[in-house]
């Protein structure tokens, strides 16, 4: 039985060294990194914000728990939750017809907020998840199918599973990605809360995206999601590329090594990257492997360091919203 999957894409029954980063299944059949994995403290600072902003638009966690025990369901998940089985039109009849003591437009608002906390929440779980398949594949799966014997020596392939382990790879980019966009929204909502309910007030933050957090008053502060870095830089070549541009190889593979007669590692090539983080460059073609980037190897580093900056980038908006961190 395989105990442990190993950043060297060769599955292991005994656990690899204490100092380096491998693959553990939980008992909800996730493989998770056996260290600097911060989806808990996201979590965290994700379940605070929520508290604060119920107590910032609602005046103090009292007041809001007295109001949802008379407050409609459809509130909070009308136009956002799939358990609502009501219409865009349906919506806009029935809001009327409740009470006209509610504070609905406050608690709408209030909803609309909480979905930006929600989806960074929803959206780092599909990181960590998409990280696990990624090395789940690349440890488990047969690159080439059917398995033949192969001489000792290096020999790519491509096949149904290199072409999802690209996938894996790509997704996970793009869905870190969303995350910038999705804190962009939050800080810019949390520096401009809404305190007018007369009406249904919109989002401040509902057509901004990443390219906006010069917006946001800690926009290039260290450590966070809005300084100016290369890594962050690679998030954005990578998605922008994929999305628009094209895949990462133009044949997508993977690579083994086989010594003995076993295979003693896999492996997929990232694209050369400058000190700046962007892909290098010659007039049309910016994917070459001369560094032999071997991306299965700095993928866990690249996703716990974008956890960590999202944490230093949601506690200051804990305080925008009035919360002593001390």
């Amino acid at each position: 039985m395989i105990s442990y999957l190993t950043l060297l894409g060769v599955p292991s029954q005994s656990a690899p060294a204490p100092d380096g980063i491998f693959f553990l299944r939980d008992s909800q059949g996730t493989w998770l990194p056996s260290r600097d994995n911060y989806l808990l403290d996201v979590e965290q600072v994700c379940v605070q914000i929520h508290d604060a902003l119920e107590v910032r638009i609602f005046g103090s966690k009292e007041v809001y728990w007295d109001f949802l025990r008379v407050s409609p369901e459809l509130l909070s998940t009308a136009g956002m939750n799939s358990e609502s089985p009501i219409s865009k039109d349906q919506f806009a009849n029935l809001l009327p017809q409740l009470p006209r003591n509610l504070p609905v437009n406050k608690a709408l608002y209030l909803y609309d907020c909480r979905k930006l906390v929600s989806s960074i929440q929803e959206c780092s779980k599909e990181v960590i998840q998409l990280q696990g398949e990624f090395y789940q594949a690349l440890n488990l799966e047969e690159l080439f199918f059917p398995n033949i014997p192969e001489e000792d020596g290096v020999r790519w392939a491509t096949s149904p599973t290199v072409t999802k382990i690209f996938a894996l790879l790509g997704f996970i980019y793009i869905r870190l990605h969303s995350l910038l966009d999705y804190v962009t929204k939050l800080a810019i909502e949390a520096e401009g809360l809404k305190s007018d309910f007369v009406n249904y007030p919109r989002l401040a933050s509902r057509n901004c995206l990443y390219s906006d957090r010069r917006k946001v008053s800690i926009n290039g502060r260290e450590g966070t999601l809005f300084e100016q870095c290369p890594e962050l830089n690679e998030i954005e070549t990578v998605r922008n590329h994929i999305i628009h541009d094209g895949l990462l190889d133009d044949m997508p593979k993977a690579y083994k090594v086989i010594s003995g007669g076993k295979c003693v590692e896999k492996f997929v090539l990232f694209p050369d990257r400058g000190e700046e983080g962007r892909f290098d460059a010659f007039k049309n073609r910016n994917l070459f492997y001369g560094k032999e980037d071997k991306i299965n190897l700095r993928l866990p580093r690249v996703v716990s360091s974008f956890q960590v900056r999202l944490i230093k980038t949601l506690e200051p908006l804990l305080v925008q919203l009035g919360v002593d961190t001390q």
